[in-house]
């Protein structure tokens, strides 16, 4: 498809992002375009002050405008109970929920050798030095079962023994209406490792 040199450009762009598709790349071109003047300057400002005004938080790492997120600076948070996340993005799913009241830590990245990414290439020191300053803290790992998530849940395990941490981790197993037999064999082991007991 032959697009005029702007219109290409842009869906290029839009192309960069995770998720979408030439063909919603097409579609978010075009309808970007007609917009009205005014908001097409207000959304390149956006993605600007976004760009320029966003950075990570001191303590936790998460998103914020400010140097404390939100999360951090709420007084009415378990500061004692931490749930280790991969990357920020995932905090916006455990808050949705509204079933969390603790606080994050984002790791941004995991443990990976074949990608040369170690803990000193994480977001790891600075939990160690907030579990410091706790009394009796718990750490949720919630990581995904992937080689990589197993690699940083046993090296964070092994780090923080004889620290009396908590350490616990999400369950894993069979989505509410799955059929077992579509299930992949990571998600159904899982599932056999993670069982509860219903009756003794």
């Amino acid at each position: 498809m032959n697009y005029p040199k702007d219109l290409a450009t842009l869906i290029n762009y839009y192309e960069k992002l995770p998720g979408i598709g030439s063909k919603s790349a097409e579609r978010l071109a075009i309808a970007t375009i007609e917009l009205k003047e005014e908001e097409i300057t207000e959304f390149s400002d956006a993605l600007k002050n976004a760009k320029k005004n966003l950075s990570r938080c001191s303590v936790c790492g998460h998103i914020t405008d400010q140097e404390l997120c939100d999360i951090c600076r709420d007084e009415t948070r378990n500061k004692n109970l931490i749930c280790v996340i991969e990357d920020y993005k995932n905090i916006f799913a455990f808050e949705k929920s509204g079933k969390f009241n603790g606080t994050y830590h984002v790791l941004n990245g995991l443990i990976s050798p074949l990608d040369d990414i170690g803990p000193e290439d994480i977001n790891l020191n600075s939990l160690i030095v907030r579990l410091e300053k706790l009394k009796n803290p718990e750490l949720i790992l919630a990581l995904k079962p992937t080689i990589e998530g197993e690699a940083t849940t046993m090296y964070i395990k092994k780090i923080l023994e004889g620290k009396n941490v908590t350490i616990s981790r999400l369950a894993y197993g069979i989505p509410i209406g799955a059929e077992i037999d579509y299930l992949d064999n990571i998600t159904l082991e899982k599932a056999l490792e993670d069982r509860k007991k219903i009756s003794e």
